[in-house]
C-alpha cells in the first residue's frame, strides 16, 4: 500500500503523457508513440515547478516499468521461425552491429563522449532503437537525460532514412521485380521497427509488390532484436567486472551474479521460449499479440516518464556530439549492409 501511495501519482502523470502519445504515434508511425512521449514529458516538465510528489512514480516508471516492456517484448519473439527465415541476413546483421559498436567505441575516445550515452547510441544503431535502448539503460545504469538524448539522435535518424531511403535503394538499383533486396537492406540499416516498416512499405507501394519487402524487412528487423540477448549480457559482465575491481571489498557494490546477468533479460529470454514452443505446439501467434502491444505501450509510458525527468535545455546544449556519433553508426552500418549485400550477391 505504501508503495502505491509513494507512486500513483507520478505514474499517473506519464500516463496522461503516454495515452494521447500512443495514439498520436498510431496516426504518425514514421515518428511513433515513444518519441512523441518523451517530448511531450520534456515540454510538461518545464512547467512544474515542483515534482516532489511526482518524483518516485516517473523513476519507478522509467526503470521498472521499462524492464516491464523489455520482458513483454519478448512474447514477440518465436526463435524458430526467425532463425529459420532470418538466416540470408544473419552475416549482414552480424557486421552491422560489429561496425556500429566499434564505430562508437572509437569515437567514444576520441571525442570524449560519455561512455554510456555512446553506448546507448551504438547498441541503439546496431540493434532496434528503441527497444535495445530501453533494454541496455538498466544494465549500464544510464540515467534519464542520457537515455531521452539516445533516443533522439536514434530517432533523427530514423526518421531520415524512412524518407529518403526507398528513393535511395531505387538509385542504387534494387530489384523492383521481389522486395528481398531492400527489405533486408532497410531491416539491416535502419534502427527502429516503425521505421523500418515505413521505408519497406513505401517500397511495396512503389512498386506494387503486395507486403513482400514489409514481410522480409520486419523478419530480418527481428532476427536483429535477438542481439539484445548477448549484448546486454556481455555490457553486465563489463560492468560486474569493472565494479568488482573498483570496490575490491565485500558490500552492495561487489560482483554479483544478479548484476552480471540481470533478471529483466532472463525474463525476456524465458518469454522468447514460451512463445517458441507454444507456436510449435500449434498454439496461434496472434494469443501473444495483446502482450507484444502491451510491451510497446509500456515503452510509451515510460519514455513519458523519461521525458519528465529530463533537463530540455541542458540536452539541446550537449546533444551535438551525440548527434554526431549517431551520423557515423548509421553511414557505417549502411555503407557496411549494402557491401554485404553485394559480397552475398543479394544485390
Amino acid at each position: 500500500m505504501d508503495k502505491i501511495k509513494q507512486n500513483y501519482k507520478g505514474i499517473l502523470l506519464a500516463m496522461c503523457i503516454a495515452l494521447p502519445a500512443w495514439f498520436l504515434g498510431k496516426a504518425f508511425p514514421i515518428i511513433g508513440g515513444a518519441v512523441i512521449a518523451i517530448i511531450a514529458g520534456m515540454i510538461v516538465a518545464i512547467f512544474i515547478k515542483d515534482k516532489s510528489d511526482f518524483e518516485t512514480g516517473i523513476k519507478f516508471t522509467s526503470k521498472k516499468i521499462l524492464q516491464w516492456a523489455v520482458i513483454l517484448l519478448g512474447f514477440g519473439l518465436n526463435l524458430g521461425v526467425i532463425l529459420e527465415t532470418g538466416k540470408q541476413s544473419l552475416p549482414i546483421i552480424i557486421s552491422t552491429i560489429a561496425t556500429s559498436l566499434i564505430i562508437a567505441f572509437i569515437l567514444q575516445k576520441v571525442m570524449k563522449i560519455p561512455t554510456k550515452i555512446a553506448t546507448l547510441v551504438g547498441v541503439g544503431s546496431s540493434i532496434c532503437g528503441g527497444s535495445a535502448i530501453a533494454a541496455t539503460a538498466p544494465v549500464v545504469d544510464a540515467d534519464d537525460e542520457e537515455v531521452a538524448q539516445a533516443i533522439s539522435v536514434i530517432f533523427f535518424f530514423n526518421v531520415v532514412a524512412a524518407i529518403i531511403f526507398p528513393t535511395f535503394g531505387k538509385i542504387l538499383g534494387f530489384s523492383t521485380v521481389d522486395g528481398n533486396a531492400f527489405g533486408i537492406f532497410a531491416g539491416t540499416a535502419i534502427n527502429d521497427t516503425s521505421s523500418v516498416t515505413a521505408a519497406a512499405s513505401t517500397w511495396d507501394t512503389m512498386f506494387n509488390l503486395g507486403s513482400e519487402t514489409l514481410d522480409t524487412a520486419v523478419t530480418v528487423k527481428l532476427t536483429r532484436t535477438l542481439a539484445i540477448i548477448p549484448i546486454t549480457l556481455v555490457l553486465a559482465l563489463v560492468r560486474a567486472y569493472n565494479e568488482k575491481k573498483n570496490n575490491t571489498g565485500s558490500g552492495e557494490n561487489s560482483f554479483s551474479f544478479k548484476r552480471a546477468f540481470p533478471m529483466f533479460i532472463v525474463w525476456f529470454i524465458v518469454a522468447s521460449l514460451i512463445t517458441t514452443l507454444c507456436v510449435n505446439f500449434g498454439v496461434s501467434a496472434a494469443v501473444f499479440s495483446p502482450l507484444k502491444t502491451l510491451s510497446k505501450f509500456f515503452i510509451v509510458l515510460a519514455m513519458a516518464a523519461i521525458g519528465l525527468n529530463t533537463d530540455i535545455v541542458k540536452l539541446i546544449k550537449t546533444g551535438g556530439k551525440p548527434l554526431v556519433l549517431g551520423f557515423f553508426c548509421w553511414v557505417g552500418i549502411t555503407a557496411v549492409s549494402l557491401g554485404m549485400q553485394h559480397i552475398l550477391h543479394i544485390w
